[in-house]
């Protein structure tokens, strides 16, 4: 089969890395790439020069040849683009998340049905080793039902002023919820506090409750002493931790829990068992994620984070941002 060919577009902080791991996969050109900085097009086109450059995306959608098109441009700008590049009958990768609100979300799912071609979501945690192992787990039963998800996902990080910690950081553990547990929320709460700009929430706190009965906490920051990235599932069985911060155990399983005591009806327990952390391989998520999206364009299979996935991360999002703007504080005068 001939070599599909890419157009990167967008070639800030991680385009050029989506850049680099399509251009080492085998069966794939990188043979455009666009950003309206001539800078960044002379600086990363140094490393592919092969490939063609464009400030305007307009003539990357004009070349026939091109099969696809990778979005890394600003989050405000991809429901947009994601819909010109499918109405220009080429499939479409578009960085996490999809669109700011469900309504551009669904234009861009919309636009991929009526052109028959691939529409899949950056959402990167899904393809980590370490969070297909947990879902493997969990589906398998060893965990027991499955009663409830807490994540942390802190850091004194950079501050943003186009997009606040929920949608910047939410959208990585809103991904990996809604892959574990396989059902939308029906109750959203979320409280924020904006400490170093105006209406730009740098700390969350999200609840969520399921119609199956389970529930899940978010804990989002940019503004925290602690450089955290775990994602923690307790079961009727067992426990488990995701920590992707940790080199050597990114997963553990505890066989913690409550047992039945034999001697009275409705005692329990506590039970403490074996710790242990399975091997993990050493794979980069991102090319694993874009292995998947060429393997999707050429056997037309529907991609894991394809665009109705990425819908209803941005419904979980935007219920969120609601519940966010209802709870903030009134402002100071």
């Amino acid at each position: 089969m001939s070599d599909v060919r890419v157009a990167v577009a967008g070639l800030g902080y991680w385009g050029p890395n989506l850049a680099r791991n399509f251009s080492a996969l085998p069966g794939c050109e990188v043979a455009w790439l666009c950003d309206a900085s001539d800078e960044a097009l002379e600086r990363i086109g140094r490393q592919h020069p092969g490939a063609r450059q464009a400030t305007d995306l307009a003539e990357v959608l004009a070349d026939d040849t091109v099969d696809a098109v990778v979005l890394a441009t600003p989050v405000p700008t991809h429901a947009d683009l994601a819909v010109r590049v499918l109405e220009s009958g080429k499939h479409c990768f578009v960085e996490k998340p999809l669109a700011t609100d469900v309504a551009d979300a669904e234009r861009a799912v919309a636009a991929a049905d009526r052109a028959g071609r691939l529409l899949m979501v950056g959402h990167l945690l899904e393809y980590h080793p370490g969070v297909g192992l947990l879902k493997e787990i969990a589906d398998s039963g060893e965990l027991g039902d499955l009663h409830y998800v807490y994540s942390h996902r802190l850091n004194l990080g950079k501050l943003r002023a186009d997009e606040n910690a929920l949608w910047s950081l939410g959208a990585h553990d809103v991904s990996v919820l809604l892959y574990l547990l396989g059902e939308e929320p029906s109750e959203i709460e979320a409280r924020g506090e904006s400490y170093m700009r105006p209406g730009v929430e740098d700390v969350v706190f999200c609840f969520m409750r399921f119609p199956s009965g389970r529930a899940a906490h978010m804990h989002l920051s940019w503004l925290d002493p602690h450089k955290e990235r775990t994602l923690t599932v307790v079961g009727s069985k067992k426990m488990a931790t995701f920590d992707d911060m940790d080199i050597e155990r990114k997963l553990t399983v505890y066989d913690k829990g409550f047992d039945e005591t034999a001697e009275g009806y409705g005692e329990y327990i506590t039970r403490s068992g074996d710790i242990w952390s399975p091997r993990i391989p050493s794979r980069e998520p991102l090319r694993i994620e874009c292995e998947h999206f060429l393997e999707a364009i050429r056997t037309g299979a529907k991609p894991r984070s394809d665009g109705a996935s990425g819908l209803r991360v941005v419904r979980v999002l935007e219920t969120a941002q609601a519940a966010l703007e209802a709870s903030r504080r009134p402002a100071h005068v």
